[in-house]
């Protein structure tokens, strides 16, 4: 007999095995059975939610956090139309499937996978809301009335008279206060699907917060991997962008999505009118003071927060230069200088190539030990199936890899990294070899799992390296180890009593959590009350627990109500823009959006 059912299993094909999951899932959801939907899932099993469920980005973990979930959400989800969007496939006892469904007040997409007949993962993710569709495709406008009328206004005309309005007359439901990547993709969003929104920041033109930065910075990450929503980069464009080509498309980007954009424009402060429901939001705009009244306030000001510059004995002593690395103009004022770089990550490690491509006599304080891995490793081994021309050529469009990497549930994500890092450090032996014989101390996180997941985790502590580790390892640019113990008028010396003479000190020592954006702009009280944003809590390295399951306070409701925090590399701030604006736009149109599983705050900053 078991025999027989061994059999019968095995001559299952991956598509009826999916249809058999969902028809039975959906009728367990249909009658409203908690228990008998929860049985679905493996014991270890994790299901993550982007929006649809639980107007949350959430995970639950195992038969009592789907029951949890299911519990509190289904009635009112009221979820249906369950099916495949392709043929699933099957390997390693894994049978993958990307699927589509409805709930009350929206359609989604996601991915299961199935261990057996139980779910392992499932991904489920609103992509739009009924009724409110964005004006895509067939659904696009038209652009023009071929109605004559006297006095018709032109495109340009219509688009001067709303932007001399918006903030004035009229006042914005979302204010997005940051214009980098991130602002500029959550306003494009909030554009297309209606919600009057108004992006704010202090530099004079979009893209200057890349065109202000150091001279050599380019992005590290490749271009099938930053897209931005709608507008993806054309197919000639670089693989690794300098930063003002950056600049130059987030500024001509800005302009076509038509992103409502403030520019010269700072933020002095802002407070909530609880009587009134609506944020008061004090603006220098261009040396004039203006009050916006938004309903929704974002934080969109960089994943990095605010920058963290160290205070050391004698830094008002010392004669030369000191700047963050944030601060940094570029390396040809320091042509025979002697510079010390406190610091041993990305922005550290641009730096000190740059200076010495500039004949600058350049010293690399590590502090701590740091990741790197060889940007052509990491595109060949961590990114090449998802995110190259060849996963292009397989299918996986941009879209299709944000999904697959979404649908990783963070608990279990670093095992997939594992074997990718392993690999890398089995092919680069030679180069971590020299670089380790160099005194360089060299690490691959907490537990093997490389860059992503100290991305993830903490957001440093590592360096994509394109070419200034080779300096370090061939000694062109020095190593020094230890803490900073105090300035002198022309040196820096460290705890073990080595002095590092200086001409310029540079202080690449990262930034701190975005929450502190909070405590200048509306006060500490507001900004304890979000709490620390960004980790998973996965008491890790500069990651402490409890475990969190997402990023803390990340494109979600936070402990304050209509605030919000956006941020992330481009990647992130082209995938999860889209569903922070579905979460505006819903309130906006005035659709309950009750909140599961909202996270509590455990540490202030």
């Amino acid at each position: 007999m078991t025999q027989t059912i061994e059999r019968e299993t095995s001559s299952v094909t991956p598509q009826e095995r999916v249809d058999r999951w969902l028809r039975a899932f959906e009728s367990a959801l249909s009658a409203r059975d908690v228990e008998a939907g929860a049985a679905m899932f493996a014991t270890n099993s994790y299901w993550r939610d982007l929006v649809a469920f639980t107007w949350n980005i959430t995970t639950v973990e195992g038969r009592d956090g789907v029951s949890d979930l299911l519990g509190a959400r289904l009635a009112d989800t009221d979820p249906s139309g369950f099916a495949t969007t392709e043929p699933p496939t099957e390997g390693d006892g894994v049978t993958e499937a990307w699927i589509e469904f409805e709930t009350a007040t929206g359609r989604g997409k996601g991915h299961l996978r199935l261990k057996g007949d139980e779910a392992w993962t499932l991904l489920t993710s609103l992509r739009e809301l009924k009724g409110h569709e964005e004006p895509l495709g067939e659904r696009r406008p038209q652009g023009v009335s071929h109605e004559l009328s006297k006095g018709r206004a032109s495109w340009k005309e219509e688009r001067a008279a709303d932007e001399a309005e918006l903030g004035y007359g009229t006042q914005p439901y979302v204010v997005v206060i940051g214009g980098g990547q991130g602002g500029i993709a959550l306003g494009a969003r909030l554009r297309q699907l209606g919600v009057p929104a108004l992006v704010i920041d202090k530099h004079d033109r979009p893209g200057d917060q890349w065109r202000s930065r150091y001279k050599s910075l380019c992005l590290h990450d490749p271009v099938w991997y930053d897209h931005l929503p709608y507008l993806p980069f054309p197919r000639n464009w670089p693989v690794f962008a300098p930063k003002d080509k950056v600049g130059d498309w987030l500024e001509m980007y800005t302009k076509v999505m038509e992103v409502p954009y403030w520019s010269r424009s700072t933020v002095r402060s802002a407070s909530f009118d609880g009587e009134a429901g609506t944020w008061s939001v004090t603006v220098d705009r261009d040396g004039s003071s203006v009050e916006l009244r938004p309903t929704q306030l974002v934080f969109a000001t960089g994943m990095s927060g605010k920058a963290n510059i160290p205070h050391f004995p004698g830094m008002e002593v010392f004669k030369g230069e000191q700047q963050h690395s944030s601060q940094h103009p570029g390396p040809e004022a320091y042509a025979g200088k002697k510079v010390v770089v406190i610091g041993s990550n990305n922005s550290a490690f641009d730096i000190c190539g740059a200076l010495w491509e500039n004949d600058a006599d350049v010293t690399m304080v590590q502090r701590s030990s740091t990741h790197i891995v060889k940007s052509a490793s990491l595109m060949e081994y961590g990114l090449g199936d998802l995110y190259s021309e060849r996963a292009l050529e397989a299918g996986v469009t941009t879209d299709k890899a944000d999904m697959i990497f979404a649908s990783l549930p963070y608990r279990i994500m670093h095992e997939f990294q594992i074997p990718a890092y392993q690999q890398m450090a089995e092919v680069d032996k030679d180069f971590y070899a020299r670089l380790e014989a160099a005194g360089f101390d060299h690490d691959w996180g907490d537990d093997g799992s490389g860059l992503f997941m100290k991305y993830l985790r903490r957001g440093s502590g590592y360096y994509i390296d394109v070419g200034a580790a080779e300096l370090v390892a061939d000694g062109e640019v020095k190593l020094a180890h230890g803490q900073v113990d105090h300035l002198t008028e022309t040196s820096v010396v460290l705890a073990d009593g080595t002095e590092l003479e200086a001409d310029l000190v540079v202080y690449a020592t990262g930034y701190g959590s975005m929450n502190g954006w909070i405590a200048d702009v509306i006060d500490q009280e507001t900004a304890d009350r979000v709490g620390k944003c960004w980790g998973l809590g996965s008491d890790t390295t500069k990651d402490p627990g409890p475990w969190e399951g997402e990023q803390r306070n990340m494109w979600k409701p936070t402990q304050v109500d209509q605030l919000w925090m956006h941020g992330g590399n481009l990647h992130q701030s082209r995938h999860y823009s889209l569903y922070l604006a579905l979460q505006l736009k819903a309130r906006y149109e005035g659709i309950e959006t009750p909140v599961y599983g909202q996270q509590e705050v455990h540490h202030l900053s």
